[in-house]
This record gives structure tokens, C-alpha cells and sequence, in this order.
């Protein structure tokens, strides 16, 4: 916009009192903005780093004590007590100590004597075994003799994994019998954190981090160690092979693995006296402060200049204000566009974090009717097995035949145990859990088992079953309670086939040796299976029956996918169906690279 020439006006010592006194007040104001806004955005900070440390808190504490009564409860145990007292074998306790480890979660559990060397451990048989190992020297071991409990976060000296040890003493104070411990593994937490990106950590009562979000604070102490703190770690070998003690500390100035300053707040852990901190970045906080003393000053700025106009051109006056006018208009509409922007970034944000919400409920509860459905159907079949057992217990009672009830007995609790071993099975089927990794199993063994568990059903049906003949055959990938399961719904679903077709020839298993696996072949004299129909029954809830869930053979496919096997069927000479599953032979060598991929 041009404007009309005018003379020079000369500046009186009034006017220059007057822009400096405006400029001063600019700046305080803009300074005071930038202080509140500051003040308040780090408030607003602090809030959500509470409320996040809150949650941290509740995740670690909800992860410790889940597994606090484990090492009691395995103390009561016979054969436990009985080796500890030289009455009982190492053996059983092993077993024992390995299946509790197996149906708990928990990553390792053992047992020590007094003179602290470990006398059974879940993990006897496999590399890098507690067993025979001296752990005297651990604090856990010490003071769980002294006081009756003891918890304990160090890395392992025999495996150099580290975990969370949970103690208890075995027996009296006076005479204890030994020590019972149980090895957490928190490392799911720690990833938790590092996909969220969340700047979470764990320090030890010293100051050490030992669980962590960002990986460069991992195993640093949060500031320098005294000697007495150094001699503690050798003497206790907490973080064996680290060099904790050479590690450059943390310090107050805490930053993010990629640089960015972080405001933390800590809480203590009771009973390890451990420090939980959670950081959240300064710099968002910092520029939004910045952004506002910034906008305050220019506005500031340009009042003081609409006013020193003002005073000093009068003859522009008309002209000077309409200009003001419509730049603080512009300003006004900036502010305003900025404000709801910002107004509905906020409700964006809100909306996605229900409908985030609402996702994760909706599919707990996807998960949850799958299971349930699932597990109706697994555990119907053992459960019909038992039920003729204690039947059979109970007619050995009647005829005062106890041993045989006893038989009886012991075999019902059997299959209680693998009832058991069924449902954890199943649940880890229905989850989006990491499997654990394949184990060589013996397909004779399977057999027999699944035998056992369809004898009672077999009898009721008036079908005969023939297993394979007893040979060596190399053992196949797999897990063996999901082999049983396959092999025993695949041998049901024969015998039902063949005794609705009224046929009275014996449902035939065989095993035979392929190139790279081995092959179970389930033939049967039933009706057959219409070649269309070939892939629809191994579709979920899809069944021929009139009862049923339709949920066995989808189940199967499934678990025979994740042990590298197929499930495929092909019409029998004479009549009724062949069912073939190609497993995949188990070898070691293959394996370790699988791993290490």
C-alpha cells in the first residue's frame, strides 16, 4: 500500500522514553508468556510421566508376583523333601521340578542343600544345567536361610541370562533343609518398552539399570559407584561379565538412545528397594514456550510500533490505524486458526485412542470365544477316558480288589496331568504367543498315548484299532502333546467313520519313512469323504454332524502348520478314507540355524 509523502519527523527525548519503556514492557511480557507457558506445559509433563510411572509400576510388580509362591509351594513336595533328606532320588524331583516349570511360565526353578550346591533343577538335562552348581555365594541363597525368603535380580553365572530369583527356605530355621528358587525372566518387559519406545528403566538398590527401554542405559549406573558399592558387585558377581564398574554413568542429564533430553520421574519398588524411571522429552514442552513468548513479542513489537506511529505522525493517523486494524485481524484469525487446529488435533487424538480401546477389547474377546469353544472340544475326549477309569476304580472297590483300584486311581490322575498338558497346549494354540521352539518326539510314543486316552471310546463304538509295529523310526519335529492331540482326533474321527458305515474292519494306523519326514497314514472303512469336500471340513466350525463344534480338524491343520506338517486325505481302495499327515524328521543341526535366524 503506498503511502502519501511526507516530511521527516523529528524524534523528541519523550518519544525515545516511549519505545524504550514499550520495548522493555515487550519483552518482560514476552518473557513472562514464555515463563507460564513453560511452567505450565512441563505440569501438564509431569502429570502423564506419573500417570506413566504408575503404569510401569503396576506392570513390574503384576510380573514379579505372579511367580512369589512357586519356590514355597514346590518345598512341599515329597520328593523334593525326600532328596534334600537323602530319602528319595534325584530323578523324580528333576521331573517334577521340570514340569512345574513348564505349566507355570516360569524360565527356570531348582533346588539347593545347605552347603549351597543345587540338587535338582528343571533344567537337568539341557545345556548350561544348574545341576551339581555351587551358588553359596548368592545373597538370595544367604538370606533366604537367615530369614525364610529372599529375592534377588543378577545375571546368571551359569547361563549369562539374567533374571529375577525368588527364595524360599525349605524345613525348619534351625535344621533348614535347603533352598528352593525360582528364575523370572523380565526380558518381556524390557521389550515391551523398547517397542514402545518407551524411556522406562530399572535400577538395582546400588543404582545400577538392569531392565531399560533405551538400550544405552542398559547395565550403567545412574551415578559414579564408591569402592564399597564395586567390591559388593565382584563379591556378589551380580552382572557377571558386564564391567558395571567401568561403565560411564548415566548422571542427572538423562537422554533418549537418539539424543533427546528427557524430564524423569522415579519411584522406589518395595521390598528390592529398586528405582523405577520413566522420561518423557523436554523439547515439545520447550518449543511450544518458545512459540509462545515468540507470538507474544511480535505482537508486542507491533502494538509498540502502531503506537510510536501514532504519537509521532498524526497526519497519518487514519492510515496507521487501519493498517493496525487489519494486521491485528490477521493476527486474531491466525490465533484462532491455530487454536482450532490444536482444538481438533486434541479430539483426533482422543478418538483414535478409544477406537484403539474398543480394538484390543474386541479382540480379547474374539480370543476368548475361541479358546472357550476350543478347549470344550479338546478336553471332552480325556475327560470320557476318566470317566470309565474312576467307573472302573469304583467297581474294583465294590469287588475288594484295592490294587486294582489303585491302578485305576493312578491312571485317572494320569490323564488329569495330561488334561493338563492339553489345555496349556491349547491356550498357547489360541494365542499370538511365541512357540516355544520344536522338540525330537518319538511317533510310537504319541501313538500308544493316544491309544490310551481313545481306549473307553473304542470299546463303546465296537471298533478295533491296530497300531504299527513296535520299529526304531527317526523322531519328527513337533511338540508331543500337540501330536497327541492330532493323533488322537484323527483316530477318533476313523473309528466313528468306520462304525457309521456299520463296517467291522479295525481302523488301521501306519508309519512309514519318506525322503525328508515321516508319514502317518489313518485308514478306515467309513463312508469316504466327497472329494469337495476336502478342504471345506478343514475349515473352522464347518461339520457334517449333527453335534459337534466342526472346531477338530481346522485345530489340527493349524498345529500341524506350526510344526512344519499337512494334513491331507485321499479315498481308501475298497471303500472308507485314507487321512496321511507328513511330519517333518527333527534335526539338530537344522534346528540351532533356525534359531540363530
Amino acid at each position: 500500500m503506498a503511502h502519501p509523502a511526507s516530511h521527516p519527523v523529528r524524534r523528541s527525548p519523550g518519544s525515545r522514553l516511549a519505545g524504550i519503556l514499550l520495548l522493555a514492557a515487550t519483552l518482560a511480557l514476552s518473557l513472562s508468556t514464555y515463563q507460564g507457558v513453560r511452567y505450565a506445559s512441563l505440569a501438564r509433563l509431569d502429570t502423564e510421566i506419573q500417570d506413566r510411572l504408575t503404569v510401569a509400576r503396576h506392570a513390574v510388580v503384576s510380573e514379579i508376583e505372579r511367580f512369589r509362591y512357586l519356590p514355597g509351594l514346590v518345598g512341599q513336595d515329597a520328593r523334593v523333601t525326600g532328596l534334600l533328606q537323602g530319602e528319595a532320588a534325584a530323578e523324580a524331583a528333576n521331573g517334577y521340578l521340570r514340569r512345574v516349570r513348564d505349566l507355570s511360565g516360569v524360565d527356570e526353578i531348582y533346588v539347593i542343600d545347605p552347603s549351597g550346591t543345587t540338587r535338582a533343577a528343571s533344567n537337568w538335562n539341557e545345556p548350561g544345567s544348574f545341576l551339581g552348581q555351587n551358588y553359596g555365594f548368592r545373597p538370595y541363597f544367604r538370606r533366604a536361610l537367615a530369614e525364610g525368603e529372599a529375592r534377588y535380580y543378577a545375571v546368571g553365572v551359569t547361563t549369562g541370562k539374567p533374571g529375577y530369583f525368588l527364595a524360599s527356605r525349605l524345613g525348619p530355621a534351625d535344621r533348614p533343609l535347603g533352598v528352593a528358587v525360582a528364575k523370572v525372566d523380565l526380558a518381556g518387559l524390557q521389550a515391551t518398552w523398547v517397542r514402545a519406545g518407551e524411556a522406562v528403566a530399572l535400577a538395582d538398590p546400588l543404582g545400577v539399570v538392569f531392565l531399560a527401554g533405551p538400550q544405552g542405559w542398559l547395565y550403567r549406573p545412574l551415578a559414579p559407584l564408591d569402592p564399597q558399592s564395586r567390591a559388593l558387585l565382584h563379591a556378589e558377581r551380580r552382572y557377571a561379565g558386564l564391567a558395571v564398574d567401568e561403565a560411564q554413568p548415566l548422571g542427572p542429564e538423562m537422554a533418549t538412545d537418539a539424543g533427546l533430553a528427557l524430564r524423569v520421574a522415579d519411584a522406589a519398588i518395595a521390598p528390592d528397594d529398586w528405582r523405577l524411571l520413566v522420561g518423557l522429552p523436554t523439547a515439545p514442552a520447550l518449543a511450544t514456550a518458545r512459540l509462545s513468548g515468540l507470538i507474544v513479542a511480535l505482537a508486542g513489537l507491533l502494538a509498540s510500533a502502531g503506537l510510536l506511529a501514532l504519537h509521532e505522525r498524526r497526519q497519518l493517523l487514519r492510515e496507521r490505524l487501519n493498517q493496525h486494524a487489519l494486521l491485528e485481524q490477521a493476527v486474531a484469525e491466525r490465533t484462532e486458526a491455530l487454536a482450532h487446529e490444536i482444538e481438533e488435533r486434541r479430539r483426533a487424538e482422543h478418538e483414535l485412542r478409544e477406537t484403539h480401546e474398543h480394538l484390543v477389547h474386541a479382540a480379547k474377546l474374539a480370543v476368548l470365544g475361541r479358546m472357550s469353544s476350543t478347549i470344550v472340544h479338546e478336553v471332552s475326549q480325556p475327560l470320557s477316558a476318566l470317566e470309565a477309569t474312576l467307573a472302573a476304580a469304583e467297581l474294583h472297590l465294590g469287588r475288594e480288589n484295592p490294587e486294582r483300584a489303585l491302578r485305576s486311581v493312578r491312571s485317572g490322575r494320569d490323564l488329569l496331568l495330561r488334561m493338563q498338558k492339553m489345555v496349556k497346549a491349547l491356550k498357547s494354540f489360541g494365542s499370538r504367543q511365541r512357540l516355544d521352539p520344536p522338540e525330537p518326539v518319538d511317533m510310537g510314543t504319541v501313538l500308544a498315548a493316544a491309544a490310551e486316552v481313545l481306549a473307553p471310546r473304542l470299546r463303546e463304538l465296537g471298533v478295533r484299532l491296530e497300531l504299527p509295529p513296535a520299529e526304531v523310526l527317526p523322531p519328527v519335529r513337533g511338540h508331543a502333546v500337540r501330536l497327541e492331540q492330532v493323533a488322537t482326533n484323527l483316530i477318533l474321527n476313523a473309528a466313528e467313520a468306520t462304525a457309521s458305515g456299520g463296517g467291522r474292519d479295525p481302523v488301521e494306523v501306519r508309519l512309514e519313512p519318506l525322503a525328508e519326514g515321516l508319514r502317518l497314514t489313518i485308514a478306515d472303512r467309513g463312508p469316504g469323504i466327497p472329494e469337495a469336500l476336502r478342504e471345506k471340513i478343514l475349515e473352522p466350525f464347518f461339520t457334517t454332524r449333527t453335534t459337534g463344534l466342526g472346531l477338530g480338524l481346522s485345530i489340527v491343520r493349524t498345529m500341524l502348520e506350526q510344526m512344519a506338517g499337512s494334513l491331507s486325505f485321499a479315498e481308501r481302495p475298497g471303500g472308507g478314507t485314507l487321512t496321511q499327515v507328513d511330519l517333518a524328521l527333527y534335526e539338530p543341526g537344522r534346528e540351532a540355524l533356525r534359531r540363530r535366524a
